[in-house]
Parts: C-alpha cells; sequence; structure tokens
C-alpha cells in the first residue's frame, strides 16, 4: 500500500511524524525566520503528495479491476479506505494552514517535543518515503 499503516489513535504514524517537525519548526521560528518559509514549504509538500499518492492508488485499483474483474467488492472498500485516509491527511494539513504558527502549540502531539537531531531524522525519513527517494536504486541502476 503507498498510504502508510495505522497506529493506534486513528492517525497514521507519518501524520504523527509530521505533527511532530511542524511543532519543532513553530518552537524555532523566533531564532530562524527561514523556518517560516520551511514550514510552508513542507505543508505544501505534504498536502501534493497526499493528492498524487491517491490518484496513483486510484488507478492502481482501477488497473487491477479492470485486469482480473472478480474482487470488484474488495477494490471499491479498499478505494474508500484510501479516499479517507487521503482525506484526514488533508484535513490535518488543511488546520495547520489555517492555524497561525504561534497558535500551532495548541496542537502539539502528546509526547515531548523533538530536538534538531530527532528533526532530523524525521526529515530524513518522511524524505525516503517519497517516490524519487524508493526509486533511485532504479535510476542508479539504469
Amino acid at each position: 500500500s503507498l498510504l502508510p499503516r495505522q497506529v493506534s489513535g486513528g492517525e497514521d504514524e507519518i501524520q504523527q511524524l509530521q505533527k511532530a517537525l511542524l511543532d519543532y519548526l513553530d518552537e524555532n521560528t523566533e531564532t530562524d525566520a527561514s523556518l517560516v518559509f520551511s514550514r510552508k514549504f513542507y505543508i505544501a509538500q505534504w498536502f501534493r503528495d497526499t493528492t498524487m499518492e491517491t490518484e496513483k492508488a486510484i488507478k492502481s485499483q482501477k488497473d487491477e479491476d479492470s485486469s482480473e474483474g472478480t474482487h470488484h467488492v474488495k477494490d471499491v472498500e479498499t478505494t474508500g479506505q484510501i479516499m479517507h485516509r487521503a482525506e484526514s491527511r488533508k484535513k490535518f494539513l488543511r488546520s495547520i494552514i489555517k492555524t497561525a504558527p504561534s497558535q500551532f502549540s495548541t496542537l502539539k502531539m502528546n509526547s515531548d517535543t523533538v530536538d534538531y537531531e530527532d528533526a532530523c531524522l524525521i526529515v530524513r525519513y518522511l524524505a525516503s518515503m517519497r517516490p524519487f527517494a524508493q526509486s533511485f536504486d532504479i535510476y542508479l541502476t539504469q
């Protein structure tokens, strides 16, 4: 599946990491103004990624459905789940866009805030989930 697995609490792990990273950026915007732009960039990129992943997943569902034709009901349920996950992610990102950075603290994770090293790890992990990073070995081979 292109969309990450669900974790307890109804949020997927990617969304939890996104919250942690945005929280870190928000806490440090006073010392580094460029983090405001980084925060906006990440939100826009994640929104775009969600749209692209959803379109790709639904297209693959349709391709499987037209080739097999026997698992139609299962595919419809799976497509519904994909759409539901995508909408919950977009809803989260929209709420972040509407929230001023200074008010973002109300949306913090329940756990402790992350430090610089943790933020770097989160960025690397989220970047590794992107399609280009996942297909990098293919590009090198070719």
